[in-house]
């Protein structure tokens, strides 16, 4: 039988990569300016504490805080200044949310343990503009709900961790796989952050408050306990930080995590630490992202304010809207800024990380530097620093907890202690918004605490709360909680981390090395039981 073959022409294949290499240039362009317009949006009526677009061409940007309301946003407008729709239904703050796969389901929860399920088909009918469009209530944590992620395939299936420490698969498709009890893994520990790989259905990373990263499979963390291996742990990242100066090591707590698009990369934010990225496959990090420069490479005068995280849940973002890959990661910061860092590719990143064996560490002198080490008589592993952020976004008057970056659109949207969402974009313009205004090139500086501050924070501290008395003025309401968070700031801003968090006691990291033994197993392995998804 003869056999045929598809011809390419090389005059349009060369054309389209040549059509392809300028379009990234253009956009490359675009990033290298910055985000120097921006848009307030203003619905919310206390913190926001959580921005999620929907996948694929994100259609919606879902917002979530302390109002106890989830907003949807509208990007297929052209001009976006209000929220399309608002749903009803939560009993306390709002700490999660996430779109299903096919976005026909947004999710959320919080401090009221619950967790609902939002039918995002129904927006635009005739339920109207502010109907709940509760189809689901899943009441299973005993404690509020830190992270929930959708699975990258199924509507009916994701995950969500809480500060009682249990790990749950919720499967709502019609008759259910398994029990509640074999659907829930009991953590020693509260979780903080747990996130779906985006392209392998079984595979999932979580973070604790003891700073534990860890990479599970879902066919060995659920199921009969007969089944179940190693509470699902195939990877163990390395997240203890190491200084010489210091005769133990440090364990900050890991407040979130994310993949990139293609879940090659792994982020964490580190509660007094900075944002850290790791390989899939690799459980030492390869970067750490700063605020030592400003984006002109300008040194940041010790006497300024630059990247930190002390206080508040945060939670980052990766991005690259346009282009091949996600290439820029997005976090919030405690001074009032949003940092944008371009990341290198990984195999850039891993030839420029540094090993040091323990007996190097020990016999040498190594000022200024901070490693990560499993153990104190293991090796140091000293990740490249990106010092350089792309952009430093402007905007807000407190700290910055949430940044969301739109998956095809030039768009970060950004939000925190405020009440507003700011809208970022490097053109006045885009299919979704019009005329855009400069953002405010400088940022308000946290004062010391004078009489006055020191009544206003009095009266956000033993007050009402605005959020169930919204007969109080929005301005008040707002600056009463701005000066709460500054003078929280005040008294733990900035804080070592290794004072903060010591970690390194000969029986804790006796213990701590015998629940982290890591059981590697392949997890492109297809050959377990396809029973839990």
């Amino acid at each position: 039988m003869r056999r045929t073959f598809n011809k390419v022409c090389p005059t349009e294949s060369l054309t389209a990569r040549s059509i392809h290499i300028a379009r990234k240039d253009v956009l490359r362009r675009f990033y290298d300016c910055g985000f120097p317009y921006s848009r307030t949006l203003t619905a919310h009526r206390s913190c926001v504490n959580y921005l999620a677009f929907s996948r694929h061409g994100g259609r919606w940007l879902a917002s979530a805080g302390d109002d106890f309301r989830v907003l949807l946003w509208d990007f297929s407008e052209e001009d976006v200044v209000r929220p399309g729709h608002v749903f009803a239904g939560p009993s306390g703050n709002v700490l999660a949310l996430d779109f299903s796969a096919t976005n026909q389901y947004l999710y959320s929860g919080g401090a009221d343990n619950i967790i609902l399920k939002y039918d995002v088909s129904t927006v635009g009918s005739s339920n109207g503009r502010g109907s709940s469009s509760v189809v689901e209530e899943y009441g299973d944590h005993d404690d509020s709900v830190r992270a929930l992620t959708c699975h990258p395939y199924e509507d009916e299936i994701f995950l969500s961790v809480g500060e009682d420490g249990k790990l749950i698969l919720h499967d709502g498709r019609a008759g259910g796989r398994m029990s509640a009890a074999q659907g829930t893994l009991q953590h020693t520990a509260a979780f903080t952050g747990v996130q779906h790989h985006p392209v392998m259905e079984h595979v999932f990373a979580t973070c604790d408050v003891h700073g534990q990263v860890c990479l599970r499979d879902t066919r060995m963390t659920f199921g009969p306990l007969s089944r179940r291996s190693n509470d699902g742990i195939v990877r163990v990242y390395n997240t203890k930080l190491s200084r010489k100066s210091a005769g133990y090591l440090s364990n900050p707590e890991s407040s979130s995590l994310t993949f990139d698009r293609d879940g090659g990369k792994l982020a964490v934010t580190f509660l007094h630490y900075f944002p850290t990225i790791y390989a899939l496959s690799d459980p030492h990090p390869l970067a750490i992202c700063t605020g030592r420069n400003a984006p002109d490479s300008t040194p940041i005068d010790p006497s300024q304010r630059t990247y930190t995280n002390s206080c508040t849940m945060k939670s980052g973002a990766f991005g690259g809207p346009g282009m091949d890959e996600d290439d820029i990661y997005g976090a919030g910061s405690d001074d009032f800024r949003v940092y944008v860092w371009k990341i290198p590719p990984l195999m850039t990143l891993q030839g420029l990380r540094k090993e040091i064996t323990a007996h190097d560490w020990y016999t040498r002198e190594w000022p200024n530097t901070v490693a990560f080490a499993e153990g104190k008589w293991e090796s140091r592993y000293v990740p490249l620093e990106i010092s350089t952020p792309l952009a430093r976004l402007n905007g807000h008057k407190s700290i910055v907890n949430s940044v969301a970056i739109h998956p095809s659109l030039l768009h970060i949207a950004t939000s925190g202690v405020e009440r507003q969402i700011i809208l970022h974009s490097p053109t006045p313009s885009s299919p979704a918004v019009q005329n855009l205004p400069l953002t405010a090139p400088t940022v308000r500086m946290l004062q010391p605490e004078d009489s006055a501050a020191r009544r206003t924070f009095l009266r956000a501290l033993l007050g009402p709360h605005p959020t169930l008395h919204e007969e109080i003025e929005e301005e008040e309401g707002e600056d009463e909680t701005i000066s709460l968070f500054d003078h929280i700031l005040r008294e733990e801003g900035e804080a070592d981390v290794f004072t903060v968090r010591r970690w390194g006691e000969d029986s804790a990291e006796d213990s701590e090395d015998e629940d982290e033994d890591e059981t590697m197993v392949d997890v492109f392995d297809t050959s377990f039981s396809d029973s839990f998804i």
